[in-house]
């Protein structure tokens, strides 16, 4: 591979305040230089890349998404429904689908994130009908068509309608199914390397989709293999109430009484978390993923980032499922969520390099990638989000790196992963867009026509 450098950039975010205005030098798919303003290499360069009209960034980390919901984007019967009814009414028509559905839905779902900057997303699959008992070995292959950072968790729905649960019983899976072939799964696949481009973790759906049995066992399997965990925890109030009503205990409590307050758990939205419950997580260290446009499309409330940062526990972003983040955008999901905490903190105390560091080094944190991702210094992988400012929206513009969230920036003009050119001018690499999404509509009609 050759040495580049990425030359004298108009602004760039290292994420840890190191002089890199000069540029980086990029080797064997790693940063192996900073190059300090008004300065050249020490390295010999095999070439250069002139990025003085781009704005440059660690490439974004997704951490928590739902791919297959791509293809049940703005589906008018839950366009107006809370998180209990909109799941209800979407069980059953996710629970059709079919292998070809699912790795088209994981291309768009990959492709729209790595639009946006994106070099690392993290998946929260959990639907495993008798027709996709193979769903993650899937996902591993359409990660692979675009070139893309995955941490692929092997998510399990227990607690059927039956038993007091919300999914229906049909998508539901024996603990024994779901604990071997999670170990399976990381067997083959979890790659524990600085470079890795795939990662596997345990994600249990949410206490009103599992039993505590899955949930426990796999806090188990977590420690015996050293692979990270995922759930849903406290997005909505109805979730609060169930937690009392089945298990007779708030959801930290539950938390804590299955195994999983401890850092090697991440969390998706945390939103209704009192302050007791709040000093408990962050000093266990528990990971918080905010999701903003999907908590604001379901009314499910603001996720107290700034007391958990306090408490100590780490923030990330994600865009959640296409059925409710509706976009797999990730630059404008930092948008979204420097909005929606200035809400709650105000304008002084959350500024764009705070929401830009919930999208690179917090989510890496979050995924266990925090010594080699998420940050633009030397050693660390070669993953960078470029974006023009040529736009009209851009115009008058005087802070680069301001200007990409208040402007609103989203899409990214090149991105590169371990490396290499993923996206290069607006246009992702080695993939046929056009083909594949009108494949991804034909697959959306017929997902509800079935």
């Amino acid at each position: 591979m050759s040495t580049i450098w990425i030359k004298q950039p108009l602004a760039i975010f290292t994420g840890n305040k190191s002089d890199a205005r000069g540029g980086m030098v990029i080797s064997q798919g790693k940063i192996v230089e900073l190059v300090p303003v008004g300065q050249t290499p020490i390295h010999v360069i095999d070439e250069s890349f002139d990025a003085q009209n781009l704005v440059v960034l660690p490439g974004l980390i997704n951490s928590h998404h739902h791919f297959y919901q791509t293809l049940t984007r703005a589906w008018a019967p839950v366009v107006n429904a809370p998180l209990f009814p909109w799941l209800k009414t979407l069980y059953p028509i996710w629970a059709k689908l079919n292998p070809e559905q699912l790795h088209l839905a994981t291309q768009v779902a990959l492709a729209e994130l790595l639009l946006s900057g994106c070099s690392y997303a993290a998946d929260h699959h959990y639907l495993f009908p008798q027709q996709l008992s193979d769903a993650i070995d899937i996902q591993v292959q359409a990660a692979q068509s675009l070139g893309m950072r995955v941490m692929l968790t092997r998510g399990s729905m227990s607690l059927g309608e039956e038993q007091g649960g919300l999914p229906p019983q049909h998508t539901v899976q024996e603990i024994d199914t779901i604990l071997r072939d999670s170990e399976r799964l990381i067997s083959r696949y979890h790659d524990r390397g600085a470079d890795a481009m795939v990662n596997i973790a345990l994600a249990p759906c949410s206490p009103f989709s599992v039993t505590r049995d899955i949930m426990r066992e796999s806090a188990k399997l977590a420690e015996q293999y050293d692979v990270r965990l995922h759930t849903h925890l406290a997005e909505t109030i109805d979730e609060e109430n169930f937690c009392l009503d089945q298990f007779g205990m708030r959801t930290v409590d539950y938390l804590e009484s299955v195994g999983w307050l401890n850092s090697r758990t991440w969390l998706a939205h945390g939103i209704h978390f009192n302050p007791d419950e709040i000093q408990r997580l962050g000093q266990a260290k528990v990971g918080i993923c905010h999701c903003p446009h999907s908590n604001m499309r379901l009314a499910s409330g603001i996720c107290p980032t700034l007391d958990l940062i306090q408490a100590g526990a780490t923030i990330g972003l994600g865009v959640d499922g296409s059925a409710s983040g509706d976009a797999s955008n990730l630059i404008l999901e930092a948008r979204q969520a420097m909005y929606l905490q200035r809400l709650k903190y105000g304008a002084e105390k959350v500024t764009p390099e705070l929401a830009l560091g919930w999208a690179t080094q917090g989510s890496a944190k979050l995924l266990g990638r925090d010594q080699h991702l998420g940050e633009i210094k030397v050693g660390f992988q070669a993953d960078l989000a470029f974006y023009s400012l040529d736009e009209i929206k851009f115009s008058g513009s005087h802070d680069p790196i301001a200007a990409l969230l208040l402007c609103g920036a989203d899409r990214a003009q090149h991105v590169m992963v371990q490396g290499k050119w993923v996206v290069k001018d607006q246009q992702v690499l080695g993939i046929d867009l056009e083909k594949l999404l009108a494949d991804h509509r034909q697959a959306a009609k017929a997902l509800l026509a079935a």
